[in-house]
């Protein structure tokens, strides 16, 4: 039995630099609705994706009606992520992100098992988040 990583030689970068433009495209978008909130300019998108509440009427017992524009103006950023589940984690969590690009560059570096599996981990949840970002509300 092997002890070195699943995936060969041009796999294993492909991998690693996919979750890397991944982790930093989540990281930027994740950002970007985290200043909308900030702002006063809270939309459905913003809040679905940094709570992982994936519905609108659930929303809105959380956080209340949006206003006559659809943007939650009195929300807080802390209102908000003192209510994020697992699935907004998953979709817009800072940590996620940075274990992900950890993984990544870690299998730049060691070539085992271990590594392999957390890198085949950390494509698993940037697949995940991705393809749960697109079943958010519009």
């Amino acid at each position: 039995m092997s002890l070195t990583s699943p995936f060969d030689g041009l796999t294993a970068i492909v991998l690693a630099l996919a979750v890397i433009l991944s982790a930093i495209v989540s990281l930027a978008t994740a950002a970007a609705r985290r200043q909308s909130v900030a702002d006063g300019k809270a939309t459905v998108q913003d809040l679905c994706e940094l709570t992982g509440i994936l519905d609108p009427k659930e929303l809105q017992d959380v956080f209340g009606p949006p206003d006559i524009g659809r943007v939650w103006r009195n929300v807080s950023l802390d209102q908000v992520l003192a209510e994020r589940r697992p699935l907004g984690q998953l979709i817009s969590g800072e940590t996620v992100d940075w274990l992900c690009m950890a993984v990544a560059v870690l299998s730049f570096l060691t070539d085992n098992w271990i590594i392999g599996l957390s890198l085949a981990l950390a494509v698993g949840a940037q697949t995940t988040g991705w393809v749960l970002s697109a079943r958010l509300p519009k």
